[in-house]
């Protein structure tokens, strides 16, 4: 296992580039079914999601769409219980399949804020796609209708996914040591 810094804290290996590489993929087939010949708008969450949004749209071979919303939640290690909106959508929603990409959910605190505004905007259908979830803190009733992965309620870095602005351009995830 590789271990690396960021910023004051410790890592080490958790999932590798290959298996991220295989979920993604499979995320990807599920939504080709689901959405073919929907035209579905894909709304990804900044600044998180933005490698699984790159590596799912990729393989995506329906029409579509994209647009952004940037949305904050955390500070440094953990939730703050709060979302921040940074920067909203302004897509004409109405009769459109939403599919919302998301690089983690956990209390669900930041995904329940996007639906909610959804939930106002007419839309069609929407869906939830999420690289990773942690089954033992969501704390919501929504359902969440891809799931990459389930993982245990660990601090993680890498592909997206920050430790104080540190990691996201890592290839694969990285797990706080619990020593630090």
């Amino acid at each position: 296992m590789s271990n690396i810094k960021l910023d004051d804290k410790s890592f080490t290996s958790y999932i590798s580039e290959e298996k991220i590489n295989e979920v993604v993929n499979r995320v990807a087939a599920l939504i080709n079914a689901d959405y073919k010949d929907k035209n579905p708008l894909f709304l990804v969450v900044l600044n998180g999601a933005f490698m699984f949004a790159a590596d799912v749209l990729r393989g995506i071979t329906t029409e579509c769409q994209v647009s952004f919303v940037k949305l904050s939640s955390y500070t440094g290690t953990s939730s703050s219980g709060k979302v921040k909106e940074l920067v909203g959508m302004n897509e004409d929603l109405e009769n459109r399949h939403v599919v919302v990409l998301e690089d983690i959910v956990d209390s669900g605190t930041t995904i329940e804020y996007i639906l909610a505004d959804l939930a106002t905007k007419k839309t069609a259908s929407i869906a939830v796609a999420t690289f990773l979830f942690k089954p033992d803190v969501y704390k919501k009733d929504f359902k969440i209708q891809y799931i990459g992965l389930e993982i245990p309620n660990h601090f993680i870095v890498g592909y997206g996914l920050d430790y104080n602005g540190f990691g996201r351009n890592l290839k694969d995830i990285y797990v706080v040591k619990s020593n630090d």
